[in-house]
């Protein structure tokens, strides 16, 4: 297990401020208008600027939720999570990236909730309370069970596939998230959103760390998607569903 101390904390800020160039802040210090908001999932592995090489400040809005989950409750209706939709209502961004990753905990956490009972447990009221994750935890898997349940009816999934189901429901759940942008009315019809896994263990090809792109406004044909983009970046389009 990695561990930190304060002095470790303030060393390696001093290394990033020694390391940034003059006036680096210079066309952000008032404002922003980020090109793009990625919601990502909570996840130490997954660096969001690392992954689109980003150097500068300001080009990336990057909030993250367990699961990679765009919307949230209010008022018990569902809404677009507010550090998504904040960039896209008043920084003038116009593209959505969803990104899940491979192996995701969260997804294998819901998983185990479908397949043992627990998420009927808990709803219940009769689980035992010492197994049950933080509040906090909690209501993001509860959002996400049902996603899982959808998914595991979904004849595109399949248990016995050489990919495993957790990747597989990952994808899955990737492309529920766009579709949730795209009937939005939260969201102008002219943003843009694209869903993409972030693969580090090597289940969709043999780069690790790339992104691949499987969903882009709920448009998932492969032979479609790559047609989007230039021919040289054709490998990163791939789909296990």
């Amino acid at each position: 297990m990695s561990k930190t101390t304060l002095a470790e904390l303030l060393e390696r800020n001093t290394a990033h401020t020694d390391s940034l160039p003059q006036g680096y802040f210079d066309a952000v210090e008032h404002g922003q208008e980020p090109a793009a908001v990625s919601i990502c999932c909570s996840d130490s592995r997954v660096a969001q600027e690392g992954m689109w090489d980003i150097s500068e400040p300001g080009w990336l809005f990057t909030p993250s939720t367990i699961g990679n989950q765009v919307w949230d409750r209010y008022d018990g209706e569902p809404v677009v999570d507010g550090s998504v939709v904040y960039p896209i209502a008043y920084a003038g961004t116009d593209i959505a990236l969803v990104v899940g990753h491979t192996g995701c905990g969260a997804v294998t956490a819901a998983l185990d909730a479908v397949q043992n009972g627990e998420h009927d447990e808990q709803e219940g009221g009769d689980g035992d309370a010492d197994d049950r994750p933080p509040a906090g935890v909690e209501k993001w898997l509860d959002l996400l069970v049902p996603v899982v349940e959808d998914g595991l009816a979904d004849d595109r999934v399949d248990p016995d596939a050489d990919a495993g189901l957790v990747d597989q429901l990952v994808e899955y759940n990737v492309d529920r998230q766009v579709a949730f942008l795209g009937d939005s009315e939260e969201i102008p019809a002219e943003t843009t959103a694209y869903g993409f896994v972030y693969d580090f263990q090597g289940v969709y090809g043999d780069v690790r760390g790339r992104a691949y792109l499987v969903n882009a406004d709920e448009e998932t044909d492969v032979a479609s998607l790559r047609e989007m983009i230039p021919g040289e970046y054709g490998d990163h389009v791939r789909r296990l569903l």
